[in-house]
Parts: structure tokens; C-alpha cells; sequence
């Protein structure tokens, strides 16, 4: 039996002579006594007719949670297989594969929701004369404008609205409905899939491979048609009875996606993202499991759904470093979408514009087979590039002339713009003219971002903020700068430029509220919005057909970096990003505005394009030894005592010495981020050229780490096969 504790072991239990009688199997939750005193819901991995313990030291389990296994055998094989390469406790492992609720114990059924509706007597009440009451008027205002009912879960409705409900259903206004919590049928398809031959190529060549496991990448440049493969696979699968399990990386491109699902296939859709409640979360996890639900669309934790009839796994935006989960169970949710598929004997689909590294050698290799879309559709040209020189330029900001002025000629003719900028906040520095001083964190001794409209200062490493000072705290002077850029200084200099222009900013600070970023969307598309302002939460994914200038501001960042990974990851922004314009008009345009415009990444991008880009990538990556043409793991251990800090990295660097054959060690050294939140951080890195060496050193290593004295104290974590290198 396994538990949800941060231990590598197993636990044995006994079943009592009152439960003997029930069937208890592999995958069924179970509650057991743990420690001194407290309950934990289990999972059984197996059942043994003897222990290695003596059994006066066996506790029996207090009771069986489940009438049948919560995890199938095809599960538990794939958590088993994740909790190795990994190098991850077993039993957080397995429980990551559960919903929130079964974690808790909950039951495995569908809940129930509770929806609000008007009674008889309500329909024909003159809520005019809830004068004095105005939320219990508005409350009834809302319900006659929904057929359907209020369902105060997903409506965010505060402990007032739910008092009038319960006042207008003591007066017999309203009253209660509970109903199953499970998504509704979509209308019939209204759109008929029309795929042109490149498309229609791929989705035979990925259908005559059904019911086989192959890892097929679909290398299309942006704007080519992916997700019209990817709707005629899904819906080739549903005429077969097989579900369809799709990952995106973000949040927001869920809901766009859902609605060309259910417009054009007409099909349920179970959605799966962080953005749920544990309620809705539960549900779909349960249906799709029951395969009541042909299509699972969700982001990186979605990988875990289980699928009673799979048929078809779809990565899109492959490349994207979201799927690599960075806190806890660090697990690559495309890699283990390549494994699921390798375990269900199905077929996987990598789709990108802008494929990772990892991929293209694996595609070079003959491992994936690559599938190319190389046009636009309709034979809509591919956006044209010009690099803006913004040395001695005249600038408004952060935007040159050239820029302003091509901004000014879409205005001018009602086309929207799109200006990407990776950075949020007014500024990132916040500096003293009198004596230099800088707002900096003191958990991280980083400079922290000033944020105008809200007057204060954050941290976006740690998340610690403040109201902004009035003055230099360390000279009294009164004349704080702010240098650098943001997307909200960004937004006010368009305001002062173009002030007659809608102007829309979306980053992660403008979205929190649920709900937000698709509402953000939906006005885009409405022709509301003249001039987006954004991160690279928009730079992949959205079409949006009225775009045709998109304006890169700072072009430079990735290309001086200590991340090997840098410049890949620029490219692929750049090309992401570059993609949203002219995808209907083909008159597109794209200025990247540069201090490096003789950069030879940067003219290669341009210039060649992305194939040619990553090839000579690949060739630098094949010199250095570094991935894919290597296989890393990332040791990083952080403290509030750096004495400390360096005596568990010593003892964890000396436990490598007899198993250091055919791996190569580096460090420890400090981490190129050596302080956050207040803690030191270092790191030790492990390299070798092959991949099961690299394995079989950390299957010794890992228990090692554990052992050590001092690491209890410390905060570590291993990594395999680590994204970020902070």
C-alpha cells in the first residue's frame, strides 16, 4: 500500500476479519491508521498472503473507500513508471493521479449540483416592490433572464447571495433543483470539416496508424491548420467509439478550442484545468473514466485522465515549457503523454509551429515520424519580418517611430495590432536619480517591479510586495525613476500616442479574475478592441482574424542568457508570436525592434526561418554535449543557513563517488538565481550521454539524498531532465 507522504517506501496493513468478506484489489482506496494518531486515505498496489514484518506490527485497515480499483491497471503501470524516472516518492506520485476529493477520501461518484429557479409565484412577482431590498430584486431580475437556473458554484456568488436565495425561497419565490453535475450534449455539428490536401495527408497517414503505438510530429508553421487535423482525428475516433485525450499549455486556450469542438464535431467534451473546482474536476475525471465522454481537453495535469476507450493523445504546442510541472512531483506532461500512448498502444501526436529541440532529433532519429504542413491555409502568405534598428532612433517610449508609425496605418485602415512585450508591471526598476539606490527584495536581493496604477512594488520571484516609496529611503531625495519597460507603462504610452485607440492589455495580472481572459477574447473577436498589448500569454494558439501588424518591442531578451535554452526559447516566441498576424488577410507584418540587429540568431531567424535556425542549433547543442544530445538531472537544494546549504551538498556530492561511472558531475555551485525568498541556493548538476546511465546513478543516488542528516533540514529536490536552470 502507498500514501500521499514525501517516503520512497511501502506500508503493509492488515485486512480485519469484518472486511474480510468484501473484494479488495489493486487501485481501491482504503483508510488506515498512520503515525500516533491520524487517519490517511491509502491505495493498495497489491495484496500478499505474508509481510516482511512481523505481524504484531501490522495495523489493520479501518475501511474500504471503494467498490471497484479508482485506478486501472494501464494507471497504476504509468504512475509506477513515472515515480522511477522521476525519482519521486511512490506514494505522492499515485496520489497525483487522483482528484483532490478521492485524495480526500471522497466518493467516487458524480456529485450534485444545486440550481436555482423561479417558482410560479415567482414568475408573476412585481419585483418592484423589493425596493428595500435590492439584492433580493436583482437576484430575481438574474433568474428570470436564465431559462435554465442560477448554480451559485460557477456564478462566484458571495455568502449575501446565497442568504437571498434562501429569503425568496422561505417567501415561495424560488426553489432548489439538484441534478447531476455532468457536461451537456453539444449541439449537431454546424461547420463540415473541409481539409486542404496537406492537411487531409496527415490526418490519413495518422489514421492508418490507429490501434499502434507511433509518435507523430506535426510540424506546421503557424496559421497551417493543425487543430483541423487534430478535429478530423478526434472525430474519426468518435465514429469508432475511442476517446480523444487533448493537452494544451495555458489556461486560455481551453475555452476556444472546446467551442470548435463542440461546433464542428458536436461532441462532449470533459475539461480539465486548475481553473476548476475540485467539484467539476471530480466530475469530469469520473465520466471520462466511465467513457461517457468521448473528448478530454485540459493542461498539463490532464495527462493523469483516465480513459475507458482510449484511441488518440494530442500534445499541442509541444515545445511549450508549461507542460513541465516546476513545483513538487516535477514531471514532463509530454513526455509522459509519450509514454501513456507507448503503455495504451496508441498513437500520439506532437503538434507545433515551432517543434522542441528534443523533438526534431527524435524526428531526425527516425523515433517520431514528422508530418509537415509547410503553407498557410488558403495559401495565405507567411507574415513579413523587418528588424527595427532602435539604436540613436527617436523613441516615444518604448516604441521607435518606425513602429508607431505602422501602428498609425493599421489604425488608420481598422485593423488591430498586436505588441508583444514578455514583461508585467510599469517598470521593472525603480531607481533613485540622487544617490542610485533601486527597490530590490530583500528575500532576493532582486530588483522588484513597480507597479503605477496599484503605487506599489513586487517581487515576481517570490511574489512579496509593498506600497511603492514616495521617496529614496536612502537619501530622502524625491526623485525615484522608473527604468525599463512593462505592459502597463507600455499601455499608457499607446494612450498618449493613439488616444482615440482601444487599447486592451493581457497578461497574468489583468486576468486573475475567472473568467477574465476569456472575455478579453471574446471582445478581440467583437472588433472592440484596435490595439492588444500582451505576454506570451498570447503568443500561441489564437487566431484572430482581423490582425495584421504584430510588434515585437524587445526583441534582445534570450539572446544573452546563461540558459542554453535561451535562444530556443526566443526563437520560439518570436515565430509564436509573429504567427497571429495576417492569418486571413495575408498582409501581414512584423517589426522586431532590436539594440542587436546584426545578432546573427536573430538574422537567421529572419532570414532562413525556424528549420534552418534549429538545425544550426542543434549542431551547437551536439558540440557542447548538451540536450538533446545528453541527458541531465538537476539537484538544487536552497536554506536559510548557507553553512548548512553547502554541508548537504558536500555529503550529496560525496555519495556520487562510487557510482560516478559513465555520468559526468558538475558542482556545487551557486544557482544563477542564488537567493530566493529569503533562502541561499545552490545546485549540482549530473550529465551523461546515455540515458539508462543516467537513470540507474539516480535509482542510487535518490535514496542516498534521503539518508543524509542534514538534507532533513534543507530544502531539495531533484530534477530530471529539468526546463529551467534558476
Amino acid at each position: 500500500m502507498t500514501l500521499p507522504a514525501p517516503v520512497r517506501r511501502l506500508f503493509d496493513y492488515l485486512l480485519p476479519q469484518d472486511l474480510a468478506d468484501r473484494t479488495i484489489r489493486p487501485g481501491m482506496r482504503v483508510r488506515v491508521p498512520f503515525g500516533k494518531s491520524s487517519i490517511r486515505t491509502g491505495l493498495v498496489l497489491g495484496i500478499a498472503d505474508a509481510s516482511e514484518l512481523e505481524p504484531g506490527r501490522l495495523k489493520c485497515i479501518i475501511g474500504i473507500l471503494d467498490d471497484s480499483p479508482a485506478l486501472s491497471k494501464s494507471q497504476m503501470k504509468l504512475l509506477a513508471w513515472a515515480s522511477d524516472y522521476y525519482q519521486h516518492p511512490v506514494g505522492e506520485v499515485y496520489f497525483n493521479g487522483l482528484p483532490v476529493l478521492l485524495r480526500q477520501g471522497k466518493p467516487a461518484s458524480v456529485k450534485r449540483r444545486h440550481f436555482w429557479t423561479l417558482t410560479a409565484a415567482g414568475l408573476s412577482f412585481d419585483s418592484a416592490s423589493l425596493a428595500r431590498a435590492p439584492r433580493q430584486r436583482l437576484m430575481l431580475e438574474q433568474l428570470r433572464q436564465r431559462e435554465h437556473g442560477l448554480d451559485p458554484e460557477s456564478e462566484g456568488f458571495d455568502n449575501l447571495d446565497h442568504r437571498c436565495l434562501r429569503i425568496l425561497e422561505q417567501k415561495g419565490l424560488v426553489h432548489r433543483l439538484e441534478v447531476e453535475d455532468r457536461t451537456e450534449a453539444s449541439p449537431a455539428p454546424v461547420t463540415p470539416l473541409c481539409l486542404n490536401p496537406e492537411q487531409a495527408e496527415a490526418a490519413d497517414r495518422i489514421e492508418k496508424l490507429s490501434g499502434v503505438f507511433h509518435c507523430i510530429l506535426l510540424n506546421g508553421v503557424t496559421g497551417s491548420g493543425k487543430t483541423e487535423v487534430y478535429l478530423s482525428l478526434i472525430r474519426r475516433n468518435i465514429a469508432a467509439g475511442r476517446q480523444s485525450l487533448i493537452l494544451v499549455p495555458e489556461i486560455g486556450l481551453t475555452p476556444q478550442l472546446m467551442e470548435r469542438i463542440r461546433e464542428r464535431l458536436g461532441a462532449r467534451i470533459a475539461i480539465l484545468h486548475s481553473g476548476l473546482t475540485d467539484t467539476e474536476r471530480l466530475n469530469a475525471w469520473l465520466e471520462a473514466r466511465d467513457g461517457r465522454i468521448p473528448v478530454i481537453l485540459g493542461t498539463r495535469s490532464a495527462v493523469w485522465t483516465p480513459l475507458k476507450n482510449p484511441g488518440l493523445i494530442i500534445v499541442d504546442e509541444e515545445h511549450d515549457d508549461s507542460y513541465k510541472q516546476q513545483e513538487g512531483f516535477r514531471y514532463s506532461a509530454r513526455d509522459v503523454a509519450i509514454m501513456r500512448a507507448k503503455l495504451l498502444g496508441i498513437p500520439v501526436v506532437l503538434g507545433s509551429a515551432t517543434p522542441s529541440m528534443e523533438s526534431l532529433c527524435n524526428a531526425g532519429n527516425d523515433k517520431y515520424i514528422e508530418l509537415r504542413l509547410r503553407e498557410r491555409v488558403a495559401q495565405v502568405p507567411h507574415p513579413e519580418f523587418r528588424i527595427v534598428d532602435m539604436r540613436s532612433r527617436p523613441m516615444q517610449g518604448a516604441l521607435s517611430d518606425v513602429l508607431l508609425r505602422a501602428i498609425g496605418e493599421d489604425l488608420a485602415v481598422r485593423k488591430q495590432v498586436l505588441l508583444f512585450l514578455n514583461k508585467r508591471g510599469y517598470s521593472p526598476v525603480l531607481m533613485c536619480h540622487g544617490c542610485g539606490w533601486s527597490a530590490r527584495c530583500n528575500r532576493c536581493e532582486l530588483p522588484m517591479t513597480y507597479y503605477k496604477k496599484e503605487g506599489r512594488i513586487a517581487c515576481h520571484h517570490c511574489g512579496s510586495g509593498k506600497p511603492a516609496p514616495g521617496m529614496c529611503p536612502d537619501c530622502g531625495a524625491n526623485q525615484l525613476f522608473q527604468i525599463g519597460h512593462g505592459t502597463e507603462r507600455l499601455t499608457e504610452t499607446l494612450a498618449e500616442a493613439f488616444p482615440g485607440a482601444r487599447i486592451l492589455r493581457i497578461d497574468r495580472d489583468s486576468t486573475r479574475r475567472r473568467g477574465a481572459l476569456n472575455d478579453m477574447i471574446e471582445a478581440i473577436h467583437s472588433g472592440t478592441v484596435d490595439i492588444l498589448v500582451g505576454t506570451q500569454m498570447l503568443a500561441k494558439g489564437h487566431h484572430f482574424p482581423n490582425l495584421d501588424l504584430v510588434g515585437i518591442i524587445d526583441a534582445d531578451r534570450g539572446l544573452f542568457s546563461a540558459d542554453f535554452r535561451a535562444s530556443e526559447r526566443m526563437a520560439q516566441l518570436v515565430l509564436q508570436v509573429s504567427g497571429r498576424a495576417g492569418r486571413v488577410s495575408g498582409g501581414g507584418r512584423v517589426l522586431l525592434q532590436t539594440h542587436h540587429p546584426d545578432h546573427p540568431l536573430l538574422h537567421e531567424l529572419v532570414g532562413q526561418g525556424y528549420e534552418k535556425f534549429a538545425h544550426s542549433l542543434l549542431e551547437e547543442r551536439r558540440a557542447a554535449r548538451l540536450p538533446p544530445y545528453a541527458h541531465i538531472a538537476l539537484l538544487q537544494a536552497e536554506d536559510y543557513d548557507p553553512a548548512r546549504l553547502r554541508q548537504f551538498l558536500a555529503q550529496a556530492r560525496a555519495s556520487l563517488v562510487d557510482i560516478e561511472t559513465g555520468i559526468e558531475v558538475y558542482g556545487p555551485y551557486p544557482a544563477p538565481l542564488e537567493k530566493r525568498a529569503g533562502r541561499s541556493r545552490c545546485q549540482i548538476l549530473i550529465q551523461s550521454s546515455g540515458r539508462k546511465r543516467l537513470q540507474a546513478a539516480l535509482s542510487v543516488w535518490a535514496p542516498r539524498l534521503e539518508s543524509i542528516a542534514s538534507g532533513k533540514k534543507v530544502r531539495w529536490f531533484l530534477d530530471v531532465d529539468p526546463r529551467e536552470m534558476i
